[in-house]
């Protein structure tokens, strides 16, 4: 549905206490609002913690084959230098730039979805599953929170914990999305506050481990934001961290560098309980397109860049999270 009639069903089931699963593309075009008898019933499952409308099934007995295309550097590289040149110009200073990755594997995608562990997983039908390490917004008791997540490294790297936090592309990265964040928060909050300021959570994969930084913030919503849910969840559209700063003309960088539509790749889903939301950007995305199935995934760039990390780090996240 479109963005009026999703705000519409989202407030109408928010202020009833109905509890309900959204799921909508990178900018907002087209939404899903369902019940979660509804979601089932369209072959729509999710989980996030201990909320969910599935129980995993059995683990195939098959061996679980995973074999990532990645693609071509050089096409990845004129890409990276399109932005480049838009960096460079102050078009943009921060971008998350994204490709994808053909995938061979063993598993359907409904077999993926039951045996990765992630915090947020989505299984859209036969479209597209994500198993998703990075929460979007959290609504309980009248605050919003954030966690944005900037700055991978493999955990196999000596010291890999110092060397991400000193990094200095990545120090400028971080910090600009978490400023990013704080205003997009303070559209919708007030009393908008850094909580946790780039903390490192480790990711087993099924190839190697990897660290994530994020950070934390949060903001006071006024008396009666039930009410405008729908509007609010939207003026954050897109995820900071997943197009970039400033925002409007980012998102056009990326549509001239990437050359097709995200679509729902890097957009949000979220589950409404009758009394909180929770909701998680869609990285960690394998989808089927013209018969195959894509790995999506990408990374931060700065005028800090460097090409050949920044596609190391594209194809370090290909994967699926076992353990």
């Amino acid at each position: 549905m479109n963005r009026d009639d999703a705000c519409s069903k989202i407030n109408e089931y928010a202020v009833k206490g109905i509890p309900f699963l959204f799921v909508t593309d990178f900018e907002g075009l087209n939404t899903a609002v369902l019940t979660i008898p509804e979601a089932g019933e369209n072959g729509v499952f999710f989980s996030m913690g201990e909320a969910g409308n599935t129980v995993p099934g059995p683990i195939p007995a098959r061996a679980f084959s995973f074999i990532p295309k990645p693609p071509d550097y050089d096409i990845y590289k004129l890409a990276f230098e399109k932005v480049s040149w838009h960096l460079k110009r102050g078009d943009t200073y921060l971008i998350n730039l994204t490709f994808p990755t053909e995938l061979e594997t063993s598993f359907s995608l409904r077999e993926i979805f039951n045996i990765s562990r992630a915090p947020f997983k989505l299984l859209f039908a036969d479209h597209f599953t994500v198993f998703s390490p990075e929460p979007f917004i959290r609504i309980a008791d009248g605050i919003v929170r954030s966690n944005p997540m900037k700055g991978t490294i493999d955990a196999s790297v000596p010291d890999a914990e110092n060397v991400l936090l000193n990094d200095r592309k990545e120090f400028y990265e971080h910090n600009t999305i978490v400023d990013l964040i704080r205003n997009d928060l303070a559209m919708i909050a007030s009393s908008v506050t850094v909580d946790r300021f780039r903390y490192i959570e480790r990711i087993n994969t099924n190839r190697s481990d990897l660290l994530q930084m994020s950070s934390e913030i949060s903001g006071r919503l006024p008396k009666g934001h039930w009410r405008h849910l729908g509007e609010d969840l939207f003026r954050l559209l897109p995820a900071g961290s997943v197009s970039g700063a400033p925002k409007e003309k980012t998102v056009e960088v990326i549509h001239e560098a990437e050359n097709e539509r995200r679509g729902f790749y890097t957009g949000v889903f979220g589950y409404f309980s009758g009394r909180a939301l929770t909701s998680a950007v869609m990285i960690r995305f394998i989808e089927k397109a013209d018969g195959m199935l894509r790995f999506r995934s990408g990374g931060g760039i700065t005028a800090l860049s460097d090409c050949e990390s920044e596609y190391k780090e594209l194809n370090d996240k290909v994967y699926v999270p076992l353990v």
